[in-house]
């Protein structure tokens, strides 16, 4: 049974004195180390473009050449990369995380890739005497900044338990899901309402405007309506007004909602709207808008003529 963690403002705060290891420092990576370095830790880091990480340098977090160094280095080792295969990378070979890994120590990857994937670096984590744990999280650089992420972990019970406090220092809920990979499941499953809520959204303020209704007024209207979630309401001034830096981009969002369609397929069981999504999200993709905010999917509309769109495309599906 998925359980909650105590309020992060309780008595079980994390101990300063554990070393923990970062590998990856991209637009979440590096504001998480960035609060590890805050709440007093001890940081050793890495990342594939050393210059990334001058600012936390300058904050005394101490550089590693490769991830062996980091994972021989610390107590923790934590990472956050973008997919399967930069999880690989930084994971394998004579410089990779797992040939500097030691028994009864914890590796932590919060990166969203695919369950199966992830599944099977825990086995070869387990094969060392270690433990790995999936921990995902939902939300985006604004949550990362004040530690209020939602974290979902997976893996062995005891080794979230050890870490629990760690990870209460990066996220307001953090939930220890079940066995290897079921956080990844779970992360995916909100990122299809993530993609889902926008475009409909997105959907809807464009009927309005082209109606002639003023898009400010038909945006406030619906984001304090019945549909206005935290995510629609946060996001809402980014559909308005794209915003030059992403929150999380469409290239990021497209490879979640692929990575559970392909979770779904081996399920057997169907995603329509992850199906609607993908397509529109490649049709956004085509425009350019590749490394812009998921919200785009309102000028993606605005730029795509009616019966085009890939919300209109029978028999395109991948």
């Amino acid at each position: 049974m998925p359980h909650p963690a105590h309020d992060p403002r309780g008595p079980d705060a994390a101990d300063v004195t554990t070393r923990v290891g970062f590998i990856g420092l991209g637009a979440m990576g590096s504001r998480l180390a960035g609060r590890l370095l805050d709440a007093g830790h001890p940081v050793s880091a890495t990342n594939r473009t050393a210059a990334k990480a001058q600012p936390l340098i300058d904050r005394g977090l101490a550089w590693s050449g490769t991830p062996r160094e980091v994972a021989a280095a610390t107590d923790v080792v934590v990472s956050m990369v973008s997919d399967d295969t930069a999880l690989e990378a930084i994971a394998t070979g004579p410089d990779g995380l797992l040939a500097g890994l030691r028994a009864r120590q914890t590796y932590i990857d919060m990166s969203t890739v695919s369950p199966h994937a992830s599944r099977r670096l825990a086995d070869r984590v387990r094969a060392l005497g270690a433990q790995m744990l999936d921990a995902p999280v939902s939300g985006s650089i604004p949550q990362a900044e004040s530690g209020t992420l939602a974290i979902m972990v997976g893996g062995d019970g005891e080794a979230f338990a050890a870490v629990e406090p760690l990870l209460r220092e990066l996220g307001r809920s953090v939930t220890h899901i079940g066995p290897n990979g079921q956080g990844l499941v779970l992360k995916l499953a909100i990122n299809i309402s993530l993609a889902a809520q926008t475009l409909a959204f997105s959907e809807g303020l464009l009927l309005a405007e082209r109606a002639g209704v003023d898009p400010d007024v038909a945006a406030e209207v619906m984001r304090t309506s019945a549909i206005g979630s935290p995510m629609l309401r946060a996001r809402t001034p980014l559909l308005l007004h794209l915003p030059d830096h992403a929150w999380f981009d469409v290239e990021l969002m497209q490879k979640d909602i692929r990575l559970a369609r392909q979770t779904a397929a081996d399920l057997r069981i169907p995603l329509p709207s992850a199906a609607v999504a993908d397509r529109v999200l490649t049709d956004a993709r085509d425009l350019g808008y590749a490394h812009r905010d998921v919200a785009a999917l309102h000028d993606v509309l605005a730029k795509t003529p009616a019966g085009s769109a890939g919300a209109e495309t029978e028999g395109r599906d991948a």
